[in-house]
């Protein structure tokens, strides 16, 4: 091996390159990349989430007034209808705020009012949590009362 030769394998091999993970990206476009674009939450997805947190509430026993209901019940019998979680939920989104309505049917017996803040509780929490977006208001209204020897307006599955 010549001396040039070993002089260069020497040279290389006190060099140190930096280990791969202590190397920095190199940004490209400024910023966080999280500040790149922009997210946007439709309306029917702040819905749908508010309508599942509403009825998980123990003493709700619908969503919606009767004549939404009624209909729902009749859209709930064609075939390839689907329940709708939407059923008495109004929402209005902006860029970092929203304004939820709440229609809903409580069991007989229930304290409407600790059901009523329940549901708000539980409502912002999972849209806020879910969506990032804050809850500025959950107004409730108490459409009616289910009572124990009433019949449902939604019938049951002939299916078994």
């Amino acid at each position: 091996m010549s001396d040039m030769t070993e002089r260069n394998r020497t040279q290389n091999e006190n060099e140190i390159e930096p280990p791969v993970q202590a190397r920095r990206a190199v940004k490209r476009g400024g910023g966080d990349p999280a500040s790149r674009g922009r997210t946007t939450i439709a309306d029917g997805v702040v819905e749908k989430i508010a309508g599942m947190a509403a009825r998980d509430v123990v003493g709700v026993h619908a969503m919606g007034s009767g004549l939404s209901r009624t209909f729902g019940a009749v859209r709930d019998r064609v075939p390839g209808g689907a329940k709708s979680v939407t059923r008495g939920v109004k929402v209005e989104v902006g860029e970092v705020q929203t304004a939820l309505d709440l229609e809903i049917v409580v069991d007989y017996g229930v304290a409407i009012a600790e059901v009523a803040q329940a549901v708000r509780e539980n409502v912002i929490a999972a849209v806020e949590r879910m969506t990032g977006l804050e809850v500025v208001e959950v107004n409730i209204a108490v459409s009616d009362v289910k009572l124990p020897d009433e019949e449902d307006e939604e019938p049951e599955s002939r299916l078994q």
